[in-house]
């Protein structure tokens, strides 16, 4: 039989389990939001944790509570760091659109340990949550968890991926391919030209994502209630944005408006929006390995990914392209993600967004699903998949988009004759050329030599 304790906060008392490190208005949300089963994310509660070590800091600083209990918090934040923390925080994502649940959860957690950290009572409220509201520092921690991942995870990953992408390239830079428009044949590109546009695409993305970083580190904390920054020292916001620099060595500043950073979320729309454009990447990669991969035998079987797991449960020695497939349904996830952000966005009433909780969320997974997909895609696709020259080799000589090289020699109707009659007869380009032109074989092989035809311009 679980054992339970009494706690009071203004509303009454309840019953709160026995060893719970939260309080009254922490149980309270559990009760009330029994929705999702989902907490709020990991990098979330890390992040509002950091978020009250640098208040504590601050207002210890600034004389607003005794130094020794600003410490006593400090060292509380250290503990819940140190171990499994997500345990004392069961709040439901689904909750009030202020946050106010989490902000409690961590403050009444907090008070509970630092309490005993100083030997005299530390109050959610009074010292905890001192020259703060739920109103800003939940849109804080959403730029300070947000920019944690970002620096720490997504930019390494995407970068390792490029990375990975490039050392491919130039490993198969010597193959040359059927290009493909609308699916259909066209002229031959190399390997090389093929996986260095992905990388451009990643490369892009990383700038993109940059260019955000100044914005997402700017953040409301000081703003308080409605963004007037009542009961907050005048200096705290910077002070507070000192400490929380030094604690996690990127540089976090206060908005030039702190009613901006409240009453909107549309730096994390912002970023949700550059996630989604990774995630569209994301997906033309994962799709054009498939594609590549299709077969071995009735496909176009120009690659073989690695084989990771049997792909039939009823097909034996069936192998499917499982990573890339995983890529897709990440990169749909983070697209949905997007329009639930986009949505949440919209929900600055006022003084206030009330969808913080859910921004938060899907924020922070888009981060991490396409973190972690990055990392698999790199080690499990891009490094590992053979190139199958006998495939593409096939190709290339029954290709009859070759003649477009012919154009500026033959004219585009007679080499469209051409192409259509090699089409028609299932000959090589060659072949057909040699006997309906005045060209010898020998200018021929040269015209229409797939390695030349990658490097752009009048081959004649």
């Amino acid at each position: 039989m679980e054992k339970f304790r009494i706690e009071k906060d203004s509303m009454g008392e309840l019953q709160v389990p026995e060893n719970a490190l939260y309080a009254a208005q922490t149980q309270r949300a559990i009760n009330n939001f029994p929705i999702s089963g989902q907490q709020m994310p990991k990098a979330f509660v890390k992040a509002l944790l950091l978020a009250k070590y640098s208040a504590a800091k601050a207002n210890g600083e600034l004389k607003q509570i005794p130094l020794p209990m600003g410490d006593a918090i400090c060292q509380a934040v250290d503990t819940l760091l140190g171990e499994n923390f997500m345990q004392h925080f069961p709040v439901d994502v689904f909750q009030t659109g202020s946050g106010t649940s989490s902000n409690m959860n961590a403050n009444e957690v907090l008070a509970t340990l630092a309490t005993k950290n100083f030997g005299d009572n530390v109050g959610a409220n009074d010292h905890i949550n001192y020259g703060q509201s739920s109103n800003d520092i939940i849109p804080t921690t959403i730029h300070i968890s947000a920019a944690l991942e970002v620096e720490n995870k997504l930019l390494p990953a995407l970068s390792y991926l490029r990375d990975a992408i490039n050392n491919k390239a130039d490993e198969v830079s010597h193959f040359i391919k059927t290009g493909r428009t609308h699916l259909m044949d066209a002229m031959p590109v190399s390997m090389a030209q093929t996986l260095h546009a992905w990388a451009d695409q990643i490369q892009q993305n990383i700038e993109h994502i940059q260019r955000i970083q100044p914005s997402l580190q700017t953040l409301a904390q000081g703003g308080t209630a409605v963004g007037t920054g009542i009961n907050a020292h005048p200096e705290f916001a910077t002070t507070f944005n000192n400490a929380l620099s030094k604690k996690t060595g990127i540089k976090f500043k206060p908005a030039k408006n702190f009613f901006t950073h409240i009453g909107s979320q549309d730096i994390a729309v912002t970023l949700s929006g550059q996630l989604k454009a990774i995630a569209v990447t994301m997906m033309k990669i994962a799709n054009d390995l498939r594609w590549m991969n299709s077969g071995p035998l009735a496909g176009l079987g120009e690659i073989e990914l690695e084989a990771l797991q049997p792909g039939s449960s009823i097909m034996p020695g069936k192998v499917n392209p499982v990573i890339p497939e995983a890529a897709t349904m990440v990169a749909a996830q983070v697209i949905g993600n997007d329009t639930t952000v986009t949505i949440a966005g919209q929900s600055g009433n006022f003084e206030l967004n009330v969808m913080l909780p859910l921004v938060a969320k899907n924020l922070l997974e888009s981060i991490e699903l396409l973190s972690n997909i990055s990392h698999l895609m790199a080690d499990k696709a891009i490094t590992t998949f053979k190139v199958n020259e006998t495939k593409l080799s096939e190709a290339l000589a029954r290709n009859p988009i070759l003649v477009t090289a012919l154009n500026p020699i033959i004219g585009y109707l007679k080499a469209a004759e051409i192409a259509k009659l090699a089409y028609k007869e299932g000959r090589p380009i060659i072949d057909v050329a040699a006997e309906n032109t005045e060209l010898s074989r020998d200018e021929l092989t040269r015209l229409l030599d797939p390695a030349n035809l990658t490097k752009g311009g009048i081959q004649g």
